[in-house]
């Protein structure tokens, strides 16, 4: 029987190495400005796919105004560079920069119509994260904040 094509390939990418403290599930607690009276409850967990060679997210809040979603963390070598593809359940795609330091993880987009950005601050025993966005370029406003906890 014929190997899966592509089989030699399904190996860990080193230049992800750094992401390792990811892997797992987390709980989710937080709040967003557009809806002040509400703590958010979700959840998150984060998997090594094809051996390895990609990180994937899955994500989800117990409120109906934010919608479950994935997202592929990649690399580009010759860029030095990180990328997260994220898909939503409303059907909305986007590509994400990324960063990631010994203390903070971030991403972004830039765009003309609706930019973000979301930094994750990295701590002992969880993640503290905060967001903000700009819609037709305008000033940078608060976002979802979220706290992560590892299960």
């Amino acid at each position: 029987m014929a190997d899966k094509i592509g089989s030699k390939a399904i190996i860990p990418n080193p230049a992800l190495k750094p992401f390792t403290f990811l892997v797992g599930e987390w709980q989710t607690t937080g709040s967003h400005p557009y809806f002040p009276d509400a703590e958010l409850h979700g959840r998150a967990s984060f998997e090594w796919i094809e051996g390895g060679a990609f990180l994937l997210t899955r994500s989800e809040l117990d409120h109906p105004k934010f919608p479950a979603g994935i997202a592929i963390y990649g690399s580009d070598d010759d860029a030095q560079a990180y990328y997260m593809i994220y898909f939503d359940e409303r059907g909305i795609s986007r590509k994400y920069d990324v960063s990631i330091t010994d203390n903070q993880l971030k991403w972004w987009r830039n765009d003309t119509k609706f930019s973000q950005r979301f930094t994750l601050n990295i701590q002992k025993d969880k993640l503290v994260s905060y967001g903000e966005m700009s819609r037709d370029g305008g000033p940078w406003e608060n976002d979802l904040s979220l706290t992560y906890k590892k299960l």
